[in-house]
């Protein structure tokens, strides 16, 4: 059976940490295990791999096996590309000087690119500290207005939620809107009375005609 390169599970329950091993393909997963490579946490951002690249290049030279997720890493380490690089050595594309050249400039670029994402989690951090800090930015307060008087619509100076706060935050404060006062009763123009209009004389009876005389 093969050495593999493998993975040795760590840490507590929900909180995954490894140790890059190699070890007998017969052995269990966290069993014994002949060198130990490095450590891999994915719990960060991005995550956290430390590995003996000379250690892990000699075993592949070997013929040690790595599994799925140990190939990633060494590939992302750049350990593979050693490797491609010295078949190009053995078939005479290149000479050795020239293939540790590429090699460590590669190692730099990958490495530069590492900590610049390193430095944006922690900036993203920090600005996550800041908003709950109370650090946010200041919201324009929106001025105070009186709807029932002036008769404009709540949308032009703010919602309506806004007016609402607005109205409680005057109640709060005892400016309460002054209402105008009705007028008073009395003040009321006073209808003159009509003037009393005098009975007509009742019309005299008409004298009454003898109809025996008109006969």
């Amino acid at each position: 059976m093969p050495v593999k390169i493998r993975l040795q599970r760590r840490g507590r329950k929900k909180s995954p940490f490894y140790h890059i091993v190699v070890a007998d393909a017969r052995a269990p997963r966290d069993g014994r295990f002949i060198e130990k490579l490095g450590t891999y946490n994915p719990m960060t951002k991005p995550a956290t791999i430390e590995l003996n690249r000379e250690s892990a290049y000699e075993w592949l030279m070997k013929g040690a096996q790595p599994t799925d997720t140990a190939r990633a890493i060494l590939r992302f380490k750049g350990v593979l590309y050693r490797k491609h690089l010295e078949r190009g050595v053995k078939k005479g594309a290149l000479t050795q000087e020239q293939a540790m050249e590429k090699y460590e400039a590669w190692i730099g670029v990958k490495e530069e690119k590492i900590a610049a994402r390193r430095a944006e989690t922690a900036e993203e951090i920090r600005k996550f500290h800041e908003m709950i800090n109370g650090k946010a930015p200041a919201k324009k307060a929106a001025p105070i207005k009186s709807e029932l008087t002036k008769g404009t619509p709540a949308a032009e100076e703010g919602s309506f939620v806004d007016s609402v706060e607005q109205t409680s935050v005057e109640s709060l404060a005892g400016e309460a809107p002054v209402v105008e006062e009705a007028p008073a009763a009395e003040e009321a123009p006073v209808v003159e009375e009509a003037p009393v209009v005098e009975e007509a004389p009742a019309a005299d009876e008409a004298p009454a005609t003898d109809e025996a005389d008109k006969e």
